[in-house]
């Protein structure tokens, strides 16, 4: 697939809120003819990219979010509320020796944690500002330095992930980039520590450039090979928020189905084997 017939045709897979996302982008003036030009070259990359890479996930969507880049570390929307509460209230009672998070919502999960400890914050982009209990430091999580093995008994990594290697926040256009993450992540444990993870969850696809959703299945697969799972919860497309699910008693259909999600949010606590 070319970048420019999938732009011809792209309209067939453009959802009414991807409409909505360039219509506002244009009117603002902020999809610049630059803008354009770099999702056609990152298009380009990420196509020449996928065919080489042994997971599947479609290009599903146009979502191009190119004023990302010039924000600071900052906030989303969506079921972040649940997912930021749940995780910062395992976090008060695990009370780890030392917490970072990797680009997860500031004004939200951050600050939550920073209520009543100190976290680390790790994230591609820059924070200007100075905010108490919040020690943060600019990075990207695909170029880990190796001072950074296995410097942490807990780690969290919420909804964030999922632009790994979109160019969505100025990180290098990489089809695995998220794989890449997750392994440096995995990196930053020590044995027997844990790490807090959530992404979008449904039909397996990638809606260009704004994020990855990753199927059920594939993120049982994934987590697998360094963790086991200490307990998995998850928000559905109604924003409903389901605690401590027994994957145990899930059947394949449901598994296989996404828990009937389209965008939903699954949230794992694991456990470095």
């Amino acid at each position: 697939m070319s970048v420019k017939s999938f732009l011809k045709n792209s309209k067939r897979s453009i959802n009414k809120y991807t409409y909505l996302h360039w219509g506002i982008q244009l009117l603002s003036g902020t999809l610049s003819s630059s803008h354009y030009r770099s999702l056609k070259q990152d298009m380009k990359t990420l196509i020449q990219q996928s065919a080489t890479s042994e997971v599947a996930f479609p290009i599903s969507n146009l979502y191009p979010c190119y004023q990302d880049k010039a924000d600071n570390a900052g906030s989303l929307m969506l079921h972040y509320f649940y997912q930021d509460i749940y995780v910062a209230q395992q976090i008060l009672k695990n009370n780890p020796a030392r917490h970072v998070d990797i680009g997860s919502r500031i004004d939200g999960f951050i600050a939550h944690v920073a209520t009543f400890r100190e976290i680390e914050v790790f994230d591609i982009r820059p924070l200007d500002i100075a905010i108490p209990h919040i020690k943060f430091t600019q990075a990207d999580l695909m170029n880990l330095d190796k001072d950074q093995h296995a410097c942490s008994d807990s780690v969290s990594c919420l909804h964030a992930l999922e632009h790994f290697g979109l160019g969505r926040y100025g990180d290098p256009i990489c089809f695995d980039g998220y794989l890449i993450g997750f392994n440096n992540i995995a990196s930053l444990l020590k044995p027997e520590g844990r790490l807090y993870f959530s992404v979008p969850m449904g039909k397996q696809r990638i809606e260009f450039h704004a994020h990855r959703v990753f199927s059920l299945r594939y993120l049982l697969q994934l987590v697998s090979g360094y963790y086991t799972i200490e307990s998995f919860s998850y928000v559905n497309d109604k924003n409903m928020f389901f605690a401590d699910i027994n994957l145990d008693t899930l059947a394949d259909a449901e598994i296989d189905n996404n828990l009937n999600c389209n965008f939903g949010c699954a949230i794992f606590v694991l456990i470095k084997k």
